[in-house]
């Protein structure tokens, strides 16, 4: 879906999600943006591909549905496929939103900031068993801490299928992705201004990874959204969007 009139801005959706999520959002972007709503591969109304199981293949995926020069707002997964497309196309992609993603989604020996991974494995094992509630009990996990949890997680649960079911092969790579993933050594290579949100009450992408986003990738900045969870967008939405339409009309 695209609307609105001004430069170029593309937002890609989290695990199991699709792009509708972003309805409120894209609303207030409209009157100075073009605003371009995509549904990750296997996700919405996009079809899932072959070379669509790993993040490389997703990024170079998307970047053909951008326009040639279109800055990008990902969340949580989105982010990671953001950020990869903005490494391998610097020159397309000027400024860069990176909500509530990580570079490491999961906890290692130097990096302190993530999950466990039994988390994730949990997830797996729960697509085979019954999808739809692993994606109930993913969202449950996404509001836990915010301030406005209950109204959050309607707001989630409500969209979460409104665009067509997202396929299990669509589901189990991006998993995969979010459990195999580091981009810690690219970020430096990332050229575009960049901002990174997250909250402060954030489970998944937690503020201390947030701030270490930033930190490595040139020149960015980090804003923690005060008693959010992992959809500040949702949860604080006039706040959201006052810091994405600054930093994206900014000179």
């Amino acid at each position: 879906m695209t609307a609105g009139a001004g430069p170029d801005v593309a937002l890609l959706h989290g695990w199991g999600m699709h792009g509708g999520l972003f309805k409120d959002l894209a609303a207030g972007l409209e009157p100075d943006f073009r605003v371009h709503v995509l549904d990750l591969p296997g996700h919405g109304r996009s079809a899932f591909g072959k070379g669509d199981q790993d993040l490389e293949g997703i990024a170079r995926r998307v970047a053909e549905h951008i326009p040639e020069r279109c800055s990008l707002l990902g969340w949580s997964l989105g982010g990671l496929v953001a950020a990869r497309i903005a490494r391998l196309f610097p020159a397309r992609v000027p400024r860069l939103v990176l909500v509530a993603s990580s570079p490491r989604f999961l906890k290692g020996r130097d990096w302190p900031h993530g999950g466990e991974e039994k988390t994730l494995t949990a997830l797996a094992a729960g697509l085979k068993r019954d999808w739809r509630g692993t994606i109930n009990d993913f969202l449950g996990l996404q509001v836990r801490g915010d301030e406005h949890q209950l109204e959050t997680l309607r707001a989630l649960k409500s969209t979460v299928f409104a665009n067509g079911e997202p396929g299990l092969q669509a589901l189990a790579a991006g998993l995969e992705v979010l459990r195999t993933t580091d981009l810690r050594p690219e970020l430096a290579l990332i050229r575009a201004r960049t901002l990174v949100i997250g909250g402060a009450y954030d489970r998944l992408a937690a503020p201390g990874a947030i701030e270490a986003l930033a930190a490595g990738i040139p020149g960015a900045r980090a804003v923690i959204v005060p008693r959010a969870a992992h959809a500040p967008f949702l949860s604080h939405p006039a706040a959201f969007l006052g810091l994405v339409t600054e930093f994206l009309s900014s000179p």
